[in-house]
């Protein structure tokens, strides 16, 4: 974690080529430090955060005003920040027999607030939540009074995240539970609240900006996808090859028991969708050993996306891993309890995310809680069945190499694609693919639900999903296209983005195909295409071309009577 001055630095440095993401910070104490440390973490992550800053204690002004400051701003992001301490003070002025409903009251608001913000603006909400003050008024007793203010702050907190759960592009950045960690003297200074109306502490800026950027990236695709995994000493106690199957360290006692619960943490990352793979130095039947025979062990080869266990270095058996997944190095996490490894893995692959494990491994999993390495902003069904589709692409893989010909193997699959426009079922996986694809997206767009579902209604936009399956399995919707009318005769291809796991099995072609004849149906003649280059997607720089699409200045144009049907083996269903 760097510290408050070392973000402050980055303020200095050069942000030109960086991705500009628009910030609206509106809070009800004094923001100025926050402002600064969320600008600095954000050039950590290269983010360029344009952040608009709200005059103090304004956010119902701001926001109610269709003229305000912040609407004319147009942010990508708005962060809502309500303290415990102006809470508090609400609270102690309210008649006694009004204190049962604070939580209420202020949910109120903030459905008062969202649902303006939502009027006017396509943009994500991240709320901070509110850190715990006991005014010790009880005692315990609190915990059974609902009209104490602890009882109504603890239920704020948990209906806000029922709200949370019940507004998609509605984010909870959790300063509870950062108190919880670091404790309320690192987050509060009373001297400095008193005097300054701040409610963080300096120490504390760099957690909150660090939690507050996870989330800003994880909505514009910077996110962990994958955790490699060594294993003697990282995911059991003791060296498998040397010390044998009984005598590795796993179970409930000792220390074993740090592994087990390190195991159950790695498990409940795969059920969620984190790709986990295995980098070991090791004869690959031994390593394999655990996996199949021992009773206390949690993980098992169908958790493991990809296993890779050989004498090889494991910066090259990390680049044998990202070939197989095909997804970005700066996606994955890597775990090794020996630093020899943690630093040349770092050092030939600086992308990835090395963190730097405790040497007791009882401390591991308290020191990852901190990280907080695999921020979200969307979960769905697909997710917990991404291990099984990556596992089936590897057999495809071997499929492949019994093939001369690339035609008889993909006509051997037997593909078949479901295509359908947006619509309430889909719509949550649509703005899932949107924020996730980064290298095979020509515009990358990012969209929220909200903005899906403004598109489905849309009379001049037409959208079209594309799922794909084979004999080896269904891989769920894997492309997404949008469509909008630009005059009579062209349309122009909003988004296309399409999963990196299909690749090279003609999915580019067919998805053509599909909006070809869509095309010509409605009287169009022309497709208008764009492509956008960012850090990530240059492998689709030459996307048009390739299709047939001719260059006019930045634009792609796509005459609809002189092309021609593209060859592929998929079957629409």
């Amino acid at each position: 974690m760097h510290s408050f001055a070392e973000l402050k630095k980055n303020l200095k440095k050069d942000f030109t080529g960086l991705k500009k993401i628009k910030v609206a910070l509106l809070g009800d104490n004094a923001t100025q430090l926050l402002v600064q440390a969320l600008r600095g973490e954000g050039f950590v992550r290269g983010i360029d955060l344009e952040i608009w800053e709200a005059d103090f204690n304004q956010i119902a002004r701001e926001v109610l005003d269709p003229a305000s400051d912040l609407y004319l701003f147009k942010p990508d992001i708005v962060i809502l920040f309500y303290s415990t301490h102006k809470l508090l003070s609400t609270y102690n002025k309210l008649p006694t027999d009004q204190y049962s409903g604070l939580a209420n009251r202020q949910l109120e608001l903030v459905n008062h607030i969202v649902s303006a913000l939502n009027d006017k603006l396509s943009c994500n909400i991240i709320y901070y939540n509110f850190s715990e003050i006991d005014d010790s008024i009880f005692g315990s007793y609190a915990n059974k009074l609902s009209s104490s203010f602890l009882f109504q702050l603890r239920k704020l907190n948990y209906e806000l995240m029922v709200f949370a759960s019940q507004n998609s592009n509605f984010f909870i950045c959790d300063l509870s539970s950062v108190q919880n960690h670091f404790g309320k003297p690192q987050l509060f200074q009373p001297a400095v609240y008193i005097n300054t109306e701040m409610v963080l502490s300096i120490y504390i800026l760099p957690e909150i900006a660090s939690r507050t950027v996870d989330i800003i990236a994880a909505g514009s695709g910077h996110f962990k996808k994958c955790l490699i995994l060594d294993l003697d000493n990282t995911l059991w106690g003791g060296i498998i090859g040397d010390d044998g199957l009984e005598n590795i360290q796993l179970g409930s006692l000792g220390i074993g028991k740090a592994f087990t619960e390190f195991q159950y943490w790695v498990k409940k990352l795969q059920k969620r969708g984190i790709i986990i793979a295995v980098c070991s130095k090791n004869t690959e039947s031994i390593a394999k050993e655990p996996f199949e025979h021992h009773p206390d062990m949690i993980l098992k080869l169908e958790d493991i996306a990809v296993f890779v266990a050989n004498w090889e270095n494991k910066a090259d058996n990390i680049r044998k891993i990202q070939t197989i997944l095909n997804i970005g190095f700066d996606s994955m996490v890597f775990l090794d309890d020996n630093p020899f490894e943690r630093n040349m893995v770092r050092e030939n692959l600086p992308d990835i995310t090395v963190p730097e494990l405790p040497e007791d491994p009882a401390d591991y999993l308290e020191f990852l809680y901190t990280l907080n390495l695999f921020e979200t902003v969307s979960f769905s069904g697909e997710d917990s069945e991404r291990t099984k589709l990556y596992q089936l692409e590897a057999k495809r893989s071997v499929l492949q190499q019994s093939f001369v010909n690339e035609g008889d193997y993909l006509k051997s699959l037997a593909m078949v694609s479901l295509v359908e426009p947006f619509n309430k079922f889909n719509t949550p996986r649509v703005a899932q693919l949107s924020q996730r694809s980064n290298q095979f997206n020509l515009r990358t767009i990012r969209y929220t639900e909200k903005d899906i579902e403004a598109a489905r209604l849309n009379e001049s936009t037409f959208s079209f999903t594309f799922t794909l399956a084979d004999k080896f399995g269904d891989n769920g919707m894997i492309c997404v296209i949008i469509l909008e009318k630009e005059d009579e005769q062209t349309l122009f291809i909003d988004t296309w983005l399409m999963s990196c796991r299909v690749l090279k099995r003609g999915m580019e072609h067919f998805a053509l195909n599909t909006i070809v004849h869509f095309a010509k149906e409605k009287g169009f003649l022309y497709l208008k295409g764009e492509y956008i280059p960012t850090a990530k997607n240059e492998m689709v720089k030459n996307h048009y071309a390739e299709l047939g699409f001719k260059q006019l200045g930045v634009f792609w144009i796509l005459n609809l009577n002189e092309c021609e049907e593209k060859k592929n083996f998929i079957i629409r269903k």
